[in-house]
């Protein structure tokens, strides 16, 4: 039988593959048949009417002191998070969203040192100069990008939503350990949801669902599902058997299988996402990569701060 443990990385896995896939789903959505905070509102609108039809019945008490904790779990973990990944695909390109995100691990180990007093070694504040630098990289040469696709903006706002989760890896955690995962994943998508509401609404009343093709129905039915409603089920399962670093370092799959299925798209279906995985962007993928390494490795080291 499968330790409770192994099955946590394999959620994790899982997840991530769906995050990875989800990047060019979402992004052949928008602008055309739907606006970026519009998409969000109904991901997190979807998952949360889901997960409060599960615990209807059986809502546990929340104690007044978790309340603060749980609301802004919500805001930033399933309000601005999802806001700044669509604004932000909806303005860069998938793979360089995908190599933005990688960076969340990096700030998960940073907010875990604060808050959950997580140790920092060497060996990891090595991870988080490689990650960052590799970010940076990535940020400038979408700057000088001609291709209109990939910007600095979008870039910078993807980075707003790997800070914005990589914080809610390390708020939720406690909460986990005190309560059941329904009642911590219920209250989180409806307090996002609350947070995501007005800013998403008008995009929404906008949207022309008169004129999605059978494809844009199915692609918005996944962004739902997968990596909305099963993933973050998938990631708060993982969260009780494993550190929220270890957590954010499986997002490295997401870029490789961004840059797989751009390269299938660029190849044989859709000619204008050909030159998007160019050497930069490797030699950028393989900086932070290296960075994530050294973050989840485990190596007896001395702390170097507690409060870095």
């Amino acid at each position: 039988m499968l330790s409770k443990t192994f099955r946590a990385h394999l959620a994790l896995a899982a997840l991530n593959i769906m995050y990875g896939m989800n990047y060019l789903v979402a992004k052949g959505l928008m602008p055309n048949r739907i606006e970026p905070s519009a998409l969000a509102i109904l991901r997190i609108g979807g998952a949360a009417f889901f997960f409060s039809l599960i615990t209807i019945t059986t809502r546990e008490k929340i104690a007044k002191k978790d309340w603060p904790r749980l609301i802004l779990c919500g805001i930033f973990g399933l309000g601005i998070n999802p806001l700044c990944s669509m604004n932000g695909l909806n303005l860069t390109s998938p793979v360089d969203a995908s190599i933005i995100m990688t960076a969340t691990p990096l700030l998960t180990l940073i907010f875990g040192a604060y808050i959950l007093k997580e140790p920092i070694t060497k060996q990891r504040m090595l991870g988080i100069f490689l990650g960052a630098l590799g970010a940076i990289l990535l940020t400038y040469l979408s700057a000088k990008d001609n291709n209109n696709r990939a910007t600095a903006l979008g870039n910078i706002i993807i980075g707003g939503s790997a800070t914005s989760f990589a914080l809610y890896l390390v708020l939720v955690k406690p909460l986990l350990q005190k309560y059941q995962v329904f009642t911590i994943i219920s209250w989180v998508f409806l307090f996002g949801f609350l947070f995501a509401l007005p800013i998403g609404t008008p995009q929404l009343i906008a949207t022309d669902f008169g004129v999605f093709s059978a494809q844009n129905w199915m692609s918005l039915i996944y962004t739902i599902i997968f990596p909305t409603i099963l993933a973050n089920l998938l990631n708060v399962f993982a969260l009780q058997y494993v550190r929220p670093a270890t957590s954010g370092s499986y997002i490295y799959a997401q870029p490789v299988i961004a840059m797989i299925l751009v390269a299938v798209m660029g190849y044989f279906v859709a000619n204008s996402y050909q030159g998007e995985i160019t050497t930069a962007k490797l030699a950028c993928s393989i900086l932070v990569f290296a960075g994530v390494y050294l973050i989840s490795t485990k190596k007896k080291q001395q702390s170097i701060s507690k409060t870095i």
